[in-house]
């Protein structure tokens, strides 16, 4: 038997409230559901002592399981599919989603639940090695009932998320409809290219979140331009070209109030800057343009070169990849230039770049 299994009172409240302690250090640095599953699992492994954790987050409106989280020591795999645990689970999977406990020598599993069911959690060992025992059985339910709170409000933020960027998609397609499309639409593919080049630069997936975020919401300040300059095919006057050059601001400015969209703000102020320092709105260059607008900055240029325009005919693609190699090191950050080109050379990239023209 494990020497947990003898664990005096005081070594055991140690335990627990260690156990506690890192639970909360979990939730106050992890902002999605997603990663605090997955970081979950590797705990519980970890501190536990399992060969194995997996957790499933219940859907709140559909009340099915839609995510799955899992660790096994080696490799931490989310599974992000609708999975009706009622039809297709294990007796085991079952039993802990319809809200029952299980405890066996290698297996428990516990529901996770506040006023209704969230999910579930299971520990597991192979055959062979050490039963758990009730010490490890009281840590799994603290850590069970520390995370469903955080669960819960992860939940309800990133439902509220959703209807605020729905509002704002919204904002955009109102504004598309009356006349102000040069401004805020992008092709259906235009994230996908962002995306792809995120990735190709390395960048981790919560900055592609933002980048997304602010693919939307780049052009959410042209709500205060004035139709007959937005609409204007031949050249801006000064004052004209000036209240343009506001628009970064007045998107930033717009969506500043919404706390989650905060690390957003930086890629829509600043993706008219340019590398060599002549852009706007505050001249930045080189690294002091943060990486999201460099890139973000690139696919925008791209888009308005290969998009027909009242007031100017657009370029093939090859045209707007030789355009982008010139203003390399000036307008563009070199090597989000190069990550592009060598991503142009690829079958599904260069798809998405001919489904934008």
């Amino acid at each position: 038997m494990s020497i947990r299994g003898y664990l005096t009172p005081t070594k055991k409240y140690k335990m627990v409230l260690s156990a506690v302690h890192m639970v909360y250090r979990l939730v106050n640095s992890t902002y999605n559901v997603r990663e605090l599953s997955l970081r979950l699992t590797r705990l519980l492994c970890q501190f536990i002592r399992a060969s194995s954790s997996t957790m499933y987050i219940i859907d709140p409106e559909t009340k099915k399981v839609d995510l799955i989280a899992m660790f096994n020591n080696k490799i931490n795999i989310l599974l992000e599919k609708k999975k009706d645990i009622a039809k297709h689970g294990t007796k085991e999977e079952r039993k802990v989603t319809e809200g029952y406990a299980i405890f066996e020598d290698h297996l428990v599993g516990l529901p996770l639940v506040a006023d209704n069911n969230v999910g579930a959690v299971f520990i597991r060992r192979k055959k062979g090695e050490p039963p758990f025992t009730d010490a490890d059985k009281e840590i799994l339910s603290v850590v069970a009932e520390q995370s469903v709170t955080a669960i819960k409000n992860l939940q309800l933020n990133e439902a509220q998320q959703k209807v605020i960027l729905g509002s704002i998609e919204f904002i955009g397609k109102m504004l598309e409809r009356h006349g102000h499309s040069s401004a805020t639409a992008h092709t259906p593919v235009f994230f996908k290219i962002v995306e792809c080049l995120g990735r190709k630069l390395s960048v981790d997936d919560e900055a592609i979140d933002n980048l997304y975020y602010a693919s939307i919401l780049r052009g959410a300040g042209a709500i205060d331009v004035p139709y007959n300059i937005l609409a204007k095919t031949s050249q801006l006057t000064p004052e004209e070209f000036k209240i343009i050059r506001n628009q970064p601001a007045k998107s930033a400015e717009l969506i500043r109030p919404v706390e989650f969209l905060r690390p957003v703000l930086p890629i829509i102020l600043y993706h008219h800057e340019h590398y060599d320092g002549s852009g706007y709105p505050s001249g930045l260059k080189k690294e002091q343009i943060p990486i999201g607008a460099r890139i973000l900055s690139v696919v925008d240029a791209f888009e308005a070169m290969t998009i027909e325009r009242p007031y100017k005919s657009r370029l093939s693609i090859k045209e707007a990849i030789e355009e982008l190699k010139r203003n390399s090191a000036t307008q563009f950050d070199p090597k989000v230039v190069s990550a592009f080109i060598e991503l142009s050379r690829q079958k599904k990239f260069r798809k998405y770049l001919s489904l934008g023209e």
